[in-house]
């Protein structure tokens, strides 16, 4: 026998042992959060708390909903042995910055952990059989992957419909997590939809700049004399904004149409 198969039955024994091994100990999502060295604000903490199946979180630009999200995917990793979470960003460089705040938390709870099996820049594996994988929202890009645990739209309202449409059948058989996350960005698309129309099965988190106290009123305000308040109440208020060059307003377009009148032509197919 060879050194190198030698070498390959030591490491599957080793990946095997991982996996049948329990840590040793199981945290919370609180937990990983605060060996991280973050301690959640109230809105995350009842985040982390929740096990809401379908969430959709409507945030201020650094309202710390990537980093809420990220500890959400390390401990989905870390305790759920043979998991796979997957980070779906409008780009691969964006997926990524998510994907290294997962890493980054896994790290700092890397004593009740088995070594990590396999990592670049795009995946983490875990001894225990969990996967981390980051992809740029591309349509063609997501379509291999099976049965994920745990489904993360970072930068939900700038994600293409197609891309959305082609994840959520993944979720179908293993009953997985689906988290989507961005900041206000028109009223259009499946993340302006969702959060507009979508049922009670949603758990739905609004955070405004006002909500975040690392966010200094002083400076809020000179940020909404700097970039006007259309843009201003978007990016920081949580407001949809109907595009800035519509001919009417989206409102008025509602307002125009009268539930009680019966279409003339109901009737035909």
């Amino acid at each position: 026998m060879t050194v190198a198969l030698l070498s390959r039955i030591e490491r599957d024994i080793a990946a095997l042992a991982g996996r049948l091994t329990p840590p040793a100990a199981v945290l919370s999502a609180l937990d990983v959060a605060r060996r991280a060295g973050i301690q959640p604000d109230g809105w995350q903490a009842n985040l982390l708390r929740s096990d809401a199946r379908q969430v959709i979180m409507l945030c201020s630009r650094q309202a710390g909903k990537s980093t809420a999200t990220a500890i959400l995917a390390a401990h989905q990793a870390a305790f759920t042995p043979g998991s796979l979470t997957l980070i779906v960003s409008p780009s691969l460089r964006q997926s990524s910055e998510l994907y290294l705040k997962v890493r980054n938390a896994l790290d700092a709870i890397g004593d009740v952990l088995p070594p990590h099996e396999q990592e670049n820049a795009t995946t983490l594996r875990l001894a225990n059989g969990s996967r981390v994988v980051s992809l740029p929202g591309s349509e063609k890009t997501i379509r291999g992957f099976s049965a994920p645990d745990l489904v993360i739209e970072d930068e939900s309202a700038r994600v293409d419909d197609d891309t959305h449409q082609s994840l959520r059948p993944m979720l179908a058989v293993g009953r997985g997590r689906l988290v989507l996350l961005s900041s206000a960005f028109g009223r259009r698309g499946h993340f302006y939809e969702t959060w507009q129309n979508a049922g009670p099965d949603w758990l739905r988190v609004k955070v405004t700049a006002h909500d975040v106290p690392r966010i200094d009123p002083a400076w809020l305000e000179r940020e909404r004399m700097a970039i006007g308040t259309w843009f201003w109440e978007q990016e920081y208020m949580c407001v949809f904004k109907a595009a800035v060059d519509s001919f009417f307003r989206p409102e008025d377009v509602e307002a125009m149409a009268d539930p009680g009148i019966v279409p003339l032509f109901s009737e035909v197919a």
